[in-house]
């Protein structure tokens, strides 16, 4: 109060001074204000006299400021104890010490102008001035907040501690009584109460006298015997809840009227009806005659041009051409709803292994019929995988191999190190197989030992011989070599009911130089080409595959070469103790002895994004370059090099790289698709380049990126028909793409009721493919008969379908092998109109793919175009809008000349 008064007159006398004295007075304020500011232009206001608290000066304190002057939130000060007093002292040594870095700095001057020796800092955990802490800077202020006034309730005690003092002093007053007064209220009670309008049902119960106190004794009796002993009570409409609708939305549609109409033809008796003639035979003299007649020479000239065209078209084309067998096949290949089918042949599983497991890999052995292979995984989830307890450690993980000849037990059983999720057999030697580990290693396993064992067991199948692989997890057989076509017949195996033989990985990549996270996809590269540490293709001149190529969500694509490296040499004992170190245990061949612990990536690619420093995920990849094109073209050869390479075990005898110059293959597409965690597909090239800035080799940054899937892409494969034609499926749609169109996939589904886990394109028809969903369905579809939905879909399963992956037994049988999440492998038949292929479908299945091409480019360009006519409308409509607006000014201007 005393300061508004002092203020006050200080007002009240200003007026009375010079004007003189009041410029100086001003100019002495405006110099000592720039002083001032010159002096903290490098400070910042933090105080809070803005909200009436000078004296208060919010901080931001670190961690490192907390542990310094002990005052650690939540330990040396919390919300009830929030006070933290701290030695003028020790601030400035740390300003001092920490300089600028010191989160006192800013208020500096208020601490070295502070008078007291300690000073106030409170915990703010309500963050009531916006930061965690705040100083108090005065010593007023300091007591206040240590010593806090009476509280509101402490005031209210007082005061009636006062009145109850004055009413003992006072004496008893007498209370009057005063008549009430209504104000309305009454009516308000008498609104809000509850009356009952409906009038109430009276019942009376009523008993002779003399039956009082009688004892009581119940029996059955049947209801339907007595009148009236049973009532039913039927529901029905109650009127008083009836709602009377006050408006009603209704639709008409027009549509045509109907008329059943019917016609009877007249049906007659079927007659045999019949006419026999004889030939008219001429004699010599008379054929003699007509052969030398004038009507016959001038026939003959008449037609001589018209039988010359004849045949020269008989030469162009072939005048013995069945129409009516092509048109058969055609009709055969488009069969009714009816005809398609996918028949159970079937189904492996094992309570031991594949117990509470979901299998994550199908393969077909490429040489041997009726093996099949599968990888199964543990059903944990990542957290679980990451902390692993006792029951995972112990579980085991292998690769099973089963046999049509007898489906309750295994054949075969691969050690794994730990899950595997993906594996693949050599195209060159079937005897050596590739596994990508959920823990990022890469095993290879060596199974030439017990070859002799899966032939044993395999089916014997009558006239049909073996073949190469032609795609990944697929195997075709070569009918060509026989003319017998009779489908095969399984025999059971003769041998013991005994254990199946356990066999030990080989050789182990690295866990340092390995996939962080599980390896989702692997392949072989093709046996025609190697790649170096830089991505540059060049030949391979020992025409076996050497080299591999991996990927993971951990943002790397790895390529790896089995070839013994040359290092150094070493020490004798060094050799020797290494020596101990390697040596394979008994019983495992020693194929890749000199990859053990040492085995590490011959090329690394890193997908970053373009625009951001993230990285892509990728799930699944998919060369370019594939092995089947080229082995496809010839398939006796093929399969005989296959036989030839599998005999002589051509990796038995690898070596170290040749130091000789390769030569550089330019034919070789470099390209590659990958489907990533996010739904994204990417298109990239694996060579490596030079960068501009540090001089260090870098991988190339993608090319194109689509995203096209709202879920993790599970499948990207290259067509077997189609060298450029590329299947990708993901969440609840697929998508078609087509190397060297950019503007996006040439066909794309629409969204689907069930999330799509897998798909496989058919190995003989172009256009048909396999999608499995979570569901337990599969969804056959026919790009010649509808591209907006399946053409058909059947169910395999109750759980999610994780693989498929068809197999050619014969010319006129094909399998399916469907796997789901609870560890049933189905092998199923599929019918002949999905598995032959009509004469022209191939032609047909690219000549829609080129419509469908030029169809996207038509409407890029259309969009193009509307786009440009829409900013030309724009920019015409602004220039009338300016245009209108000039004569609007102008005609303004004159009117006000001529007021």
């Amino acid at each position: 109060m005393s300061g508004n008064l002092r203020s006050s007159k200080t007002t009240s006398k200003s007026p009375k001074t010079s004007p003189k004295k009041q410029k100086g007075d001003k100019a002495k304020r405006s110099s000592k204000g720039k002083r001032k500011q010159l002096d903290k232009k490098d400070e910042v206001d933090l105080s809070m006299e803005g909200i009436g608290h000078p004296e208060i000066f919010p901080l931001v304190f670190t961690t490192k400021t907390q542990e310094i002057f002990n005052c650690r939130v939540d330990e040396d000060v919390t919300e009830e104890n929030c006070f933290k007093l701290i030695k003028k002292e020790d601030i400035i040594q740390d300003l001092k010490t920490r300089a600028a870095i010191s989160d006192f700095h800013p208020v500096k001057r208020v601490i070295l102008e502070y008078p007291g020796e300690e000073l106030l800092v409170v915990f703010d955990a309500n963050f009531q001035y916006g930061q965690n802490f705040y100083l108090v800077a005065s010593e007023e202020a300091k007591e206040n907040f240590l010593k806090p006034p009476d509280t509101a309730e402490e005031k209210e005690e007082k005061s009636e501690e006062e009145k109850e003092r004055t009413l003992e002093v006072h004496a008893c007053k007498r209370s009057v009584h005063k008549p009430w007064v209504s104000l309305g209220s009454e009516k308000e009670v008498e609104e809000e109460s509850v009356k009952g309008y409906a009038t109430k049902i009276k019942y009376m119960f009523s008993r002779a006298r003399g039956k009082f106190g009688a004892p009581i004794g119940f029996t059955d009796r049947n209801a339907s015997h007595v009148k009236d002993s049973y009532v039913e009570c039927t529901s029905y409409q109650d009127k008083t809840f009836s709602i009377k609708l006050l408006e009603r939305d209704v639709g008409i549609q027009m549509v045509p009227k109907v008329k059943e109409a019917s016609t009877q033809t007249k049906w007659t008796y079927p007659k045999n009806a019949a006419t026999q003639y004889s030939s008219r035979q001429l004699s010599y003299e008379e054929l003699e005659e007509s052969l030398s007649s004038e009507k016959l020479k001038e026939f003959v000239t008449s037609v001589h041009l018209r039988m010359e065209v004849a045949l020269q078209q008989n030469e162009i084309m072939n005048a013995f051409f069945d129409d009516w067998k092509a048109l058969a096949e055609d009709e055969s290949s488009s069969g009714d709803k009816s005809d398609v089918y996918l028949q159970a042949y079937q189904s492996f599983t094992d309570p031991d292994y594949l117990k509470d497991r979901s299998i994550s890999c199908v393969r077909w052995h490429p040489i041997i019929h009726g093996i099949i292979a599968e990888s199964a995984t543990q059903r944990y989830s990542d957290e679980e995988r990451i902390n692993p307890s006792d029951k995972l450690l112990l579980q085991d993980s292998v690769i099973i191999f089963w046999s049509f000849s007898d489906p309750t037990r295994p054949q075969l059983i691969l050690e794994c190190p730990h899950d595997i999720y993906c594996f693949q057999f050599s195209p060159s030697d079937p005897n050596i197989i590739a596994g990508g580990c959920f823990n990022g290693q890469l095993v290879l396993w060596d199974i030439s030992k017990n070859e002799e064992r899966l032939q044993n067991a395999k089916s014997i199948t009558v006239g049909v011989k073996k073949s190469v692989v032609n795609m990944d997890g697929a195997s075709v057989a070569n009918p060509s070599e026989n003319n017998d076509t009779s489908e095969p017949s399984y025999m059971e195996d003769d041998e013991n009911d005994t254990e199946p033989p356990l066999v030990r990985y080989c050789a182990c990549s690295s866990i340092e130089c390995s996939h962080k996270t599980v390896i989702t996809d692997i392949h072989w590269l093709p046996d025609h080409f190697e790649v170096n540490r830089m991505g540059i293709t060049f030949e391979n001149r020992a025409e076996i595959c050497v080299q591999l190529v991996t990927c993971s969500p951990d943002c790397l694509i790895l390529f790896w070469d089995i070839r013994v490296t040359k290092t150094p040499s070493k020490p004798l004992f060094e050799k020797a103790k290494e020596k101990k170190i390697f040596d394979m245990p008994p019983g495992v061949p020693d194929t890749f002895k000199h990859l053990a612990l040492s085995w590490k990536p011959l090329l690394k690619i890193n997908l970053c994004k373009s625009d951001t420093r993230m990285e892509y995920s990728p799930i699944k990849i998919c060369l370019l370059e594939q092995h089947h094109h080229y082995k496809i073209l010839d398939k006796a050869q093929s399969m005989n090099k296959q036989k030839a390479l599998a005999k002589e075990k051509p990796y038995a005898k690898m070596s170290v790289p040749s130091k000789k110059p390769l030569k550089a293959l330019e034919s070789i597409s470099n390209n590659f698709f990958v489907g990533t965690k996010d739904g994204e597909i990417i298109y990239s090239d694996w060579k490596i380049k030079i960068d501009s800035n540090s001089g260090k080799p870098v991988s190339k940054k993608p090319s194109h990126k689509y995203f096209i899937h709202d879920e993790a892409v599970n499948t990207v494969q290259i067509s077997p028909f189609f060298k450029d034609i590329v299947l990708s499926v993901g969440g609840w749609n697929f998508a078609i793409w087509k190397e060297g169109v950019t503007d996006g996939p040439i066909l794309e589904s629409s969204c689907m009721t069930q999330r799509y886990t897998t798909g496989h394109w058919s190995l003989t028809r172009p256009g048909v493919f396999f999608i499995g969903r979570d569901d337990g369905n599969i969804e056959i579809w026919d790009l010649l008969k509808k591209t907006h939905e399946p053409a058909h879909f059947q169910n395999i399963s109750e759980s999610t379908i994780t693989c498929i992956s068809p197999w050619i037994a014969s010319s006129k049988q094909q399998f399916l092998a469907v796997s789901d999440d609870s560890g049933v492998l189905h092998v199923l038949e599929i019918c002949p109109i999905l598995s032959q292929s009509s004469s022209n479908e191939q032609a047909n299945v690219l000549d829609y793919f080129e419509r469908e091409v030029k169809y996207l480019k038509n409407y890029e360009k259309y969009q193009e175009f509307q786009a440009k006519e829409r900013t030309e409308k724009e920019q015409t409509q602004m220039e009338k809008t300016s245009v209108a607006t000039k004569q609007k000014t102008k005609i303004d201007g004159g009117a006000r000349k001529c007021r």
